[in-house]
């Protein structure tokens, strides 16, 4: 199999990525009967060498039902009539699974709420009770 570009200085060598063909359930009538239109891509997550370990940490974490027992990220396609339509869909689904997680998050940095902003809503919960309390009158 060819390697899959992720972008222009980015890469998955082919000699990580499997593909086989196996019967679907999708659209196509009595062609599913007969053909196996089911594109599934396997990446050998646990061996790969385009990954860094974090990189693979971040990927398995983002998308666990895809990763097996034994180390390898399944991605499967089922949504065309034809092979090729869903092993195209199949590797631009896996790419876009890996483009996600290239990058680690931006840690959150905590903010806190200024002081004069807590003053002033207060404020204006102390004026509209007594809005409140003028309302009800004598009782």
């Amino acid at each position: 199999m060819a390697e899959l570009w992720l972008d222009t200085s980015w890469s998955i060598p082919g000699t990580e990525l499997t593909l086989r063909f196996v019967r679907s359930p999708g659209p196509g009538g009595q062609n599913v009967n007969k053909l196996a239109t089911k594109a599934e891509v396997r990446f050998d997550l646990a061996g790969s060498g385009a990954l860094t370990g974090a990189q693979k940490r971040r990927l398995a974490r983002a998308f666990p039902a895809h990763v097996t027992h034994s180390g390898e990220f399944v991605v499967t396609s089922d949504r065309h009539r034809s092979q090729k339509r869903n092993q195209w869909d199949a590797l631009a689904k896996l790419a876009d699974m890996i483009r996600s997680i290239r990058r680690p998050p931006k840690p959150r940095v905590p903010t806190r709420v200024p002081a004069a902003a807590k003053r002033r809503r207060v404020a204006d919960k102390r004026a509209r009770g007594e809005l409140k309390r003028q309302r009800r009158g004598d009782e």
